[in-house]
């Protein structure tokens, strides 16, 4: 099973990183949160990207065989994408500074997968 989390945590990373996602961050939850083992964080600079960054994920994560629960396509100001294991937050800039997940979460490691 981690393996198959570490898996979809690096192509929710790729995805996100091949639609030009800024500051992608991975969040390593275990041992702390009971929601997932992982959380990305990320930005795009408009609406559009914001779009574009969540459709890639979903594609890759749908691709692998996740299911995928998808929510705030329609603002575009902060998508949120539960794969289960892994959580992704795909936010507008200005919505990234005002929430600072980062901050709110600071006990966990942030991680690089392999």
């Amino acid at each position: 099973m981690a393996e198959t989390a570490e898996k979809l945590l690096k192509t929710v990373i790729d995805g996100a990183e091949d639609k030009k996602a800024n500051e992608v961050v991975a969040l390593n939850l275990k041992g702390i949160s009971l929601v997932a083992d992982y959380f990305v964080i990320c930005h795009g600079n408009s609406d559009t990207q914001v779009q574009s960054i969540a459709t890639e994920i979903r594609k890759r994560a749908d691709e692998l065989g996740v299911r995928v629960r998808l929510e705030g396509m329609d603002t575009a100001r902060w998508v949120l994408i539960d794969m289960g294991d892994v959580v992704a937050h795909v936010f507008h800039r200005d919505e990234r500074e005002y929430y600072h997940l980062e901050r709110l979460w600071s006990d966990a490691k942030v991680v690089t997968p392999v």
